[in-house]
């Protein structure tokens, strides 16, 4: 739980920035005694439903937690677009009298703008994130890769957010798919869920009916930690799929041999230090000859560890894409890849952007993946 500080200091920073966004544009939009009496309403209901929708979860009592929940994440993502608008007006004022534009009608027209685009970009923005995930086709070219393994597929997802706003029959949609797409083997790269075992295990379920020819794989993410990481391994393997914590399987197709290793996420060590992420560790009495090595590693900053430890495919999660703008402009300052596939030394990194979302119901510029990944020969 947050101290009490933290909680003090993050209403006092949501109530300056709803207060500045007022500031700024309840003047300008007093041509239309309305639109200040609605922008305020919205501003000061925002205000109050943020923290409820971020503290929703310590509500036991069912439906209001997750009703709660929906509230303050769209009102989230709402505030999200409405400062960013609010700010990008700002520069746009600022830069008027270059043009000679007339200041009242422009600071009028450019508020109602920014009231419109913050709407607008949210709509689109839920759309993106509630739809089903695409398909995305990429070929990973291998060096010295066998005959029998070109063409050898992965489907990966990652970064599901089981939680207050994604449930059973989000979950079961994506499962349909992956299993239509008929793979050789299913990543689950972490960040499964967002809550506990008691309160998810119902609409974690669908899981159990992944199918592919060499079963499904899954490493845990930082948010599984969150929500007490061994119940969840516990719960994984119980709905049939292979977890790996430092560990690694060799898979033979059609007399090739294909080594799968996992890691636990990058951050493990601060919730228990015995199960800190090591791909060394991982490859730990492997045989010495494997055609290709791939590892499962949440976080893209596992690729370092992974590329001296001779790995040649990494496939990881957890940046989401950056999952709305301006965000995505931030993942680089902890991640070294935001999305795609990227090349470190000998080793090949596919970033996925994730399958869900987390926190607001919202995605822009950043759309959510089923990915499929086709080993070819390079």
């Amino acid at each position: 739980m947050p101290s009490r500080f933290a909680i003090v200091l993050v209403l006092f920073l949501l109530g300056v920035l709803h207060a500045l966004i007022g500031w700024l544009l309840v003047p300008a939009l007093s041509a239309v005694p309305f639109l200040p009496v609605l922008l305020g309403a919205w501003l000061l209901l925002s205000f109050l439903l943020i923290p409820g929708g971020m503290l929703a979860r310590g509500i036991q009592s069912q439906p209001l937690s997750d009703r709660l929940a929906w509230a303050g994440m769209l009102a989230m993502g709402i505030f999200s677009s409405l400062l960013l608008a609010t700010l990008l007006r700002e520069l746009a004022l600022w830069l008027a009298p270059l043009f000679r534009l007339d200041h009242d009608q422009f600071a009028f027209w450019s508020a109602v703008a920014v009231l419109l685009l913050a709407a607008v970009s949210s709509l689109i923005g839920f759309f993106n994130a509630r739809r089903l995930a695409a398909v995305v086709d990429v070929d990973v070219p291998i060096s010295g890769l066998p005959a029998a393994l070109h063409g050898y597929s992965i489907v990966q997802i990652s970064d599901i957010h089981v939680g207050p706003t994604i449930k059973h029959n989000y979950l079961d949609a994506i499962v349909s798919k992956v299993n239509t797409l008929k793979p050789d083997l299913i990543a689950v790269t972490g960040d499964l869920v967002d809550g506990s075992v008691q309160e998810l295990a119902a609409h974690t379920a669908p899981l159990a009916k992944l199918r592919s020819r060499h079963g499904a794989y899954f490493v845990t993410g930082n948010h599984e930690y969150y929500s007490n990481a061994p119940e969840w391994v516990a719960e994984v393997r119980r709905l049939g799929l292979t977890v790996l914590m430092n560990q690694h399987v060799v898979i033979n197709h059609q007399g090739a041999s294909l080594l799968v290793a996992g890691v636990t996420d990058y951050s493990a060590h601060h919730f228990d230090q015995a199960e800190r992420s090591d791909p060394h560790a991982a490859l730990a009495g492997s045989p010495p000859h494997v055609a290709v090595k791939l590892l499962l590693a949440h976080q893209p900053r596992s690729a370092t560890a992974a590329a001296d430890a001779g790995f040649d495919l990494q496939l990881s999660g957890h940046t989401h894409g950056g999952q709305f703008f301006p965000w995505n402009l931030f993942v680089p300052l902890q991640q070294p890849y935001t999305a795609g596939l990227n090349r470190l030394r000998n080793l090949w990194v596919y970033t996925s952007r994730g399958t869900g979302y987390w926190g607001p119901p919202k995605r822009l510029f950043a759309p959510s993946e089923i990915t499929r990944l086709r080993l070819v020969q390079a």
